[in-house]
């Protein structure tokens, strides 16, 4: 497998929220993850990240992403992926109930890998547009 190929399976169990016992196939132990948004500031690893992934997708029974642009770069070891997420809080959860709004989030994910893994992702999103949209800020 090429690592355009692990990224594809990572970015899909990720972004359907199966939380890291489906994601961690494509991933090294302990890999980490940063992202500069507060919503996420306590976030730095691959583990935890994928977890709070399956914990959105319980308050936003409807959240799925749209995937715009996806490129491999061999020669850094790096795969890019940009997706609008969108979704609509009407689940239990998060920090107030239901608002019944919807979001439409551009993002980013840069995975690095060691070997066929993913050793590193950063997530570019700008969670302050998201959490006004929601009702949540």
């Amino acid at each position: 497998m090429t690592i355009a190929n692990n990224a594809r399976e990572f970015f899909e169990a990720c972004e359907t929220g199966q939380g890291w016992s489906a994601c961690r196939a494509w991933c090294h132990d302990g890999a980490t993850f940063a992202c500069q948004a507060d919503a996420l500031a306590d976030t730095t690893t691959l583990e935890g990240y994928t977890e709070w992934m399956k914990g959105l997708l319980g308050i936003m029974p409807d959240g799925r992403y749209e995937l715009k642009a996806f490129a491999a770069d061999p020669e850094r070891q790096a795969v890019t992926a940009f997706a609008v997420f969108k979704g609509t809080h009407t689940g239990d959860g998060g920090p107030v109930p239901p608002t019944g709004k919807a979001v439409a989030a551009d993002y980013v994910y840069v995975m690095q890998f060691d070997g066929d893994r993913i050793r590193h992702m950063t997530k570019i999103w700008n969670d302050v547009q998201s959490l006004r949209a929601l009702g949540w800020a």
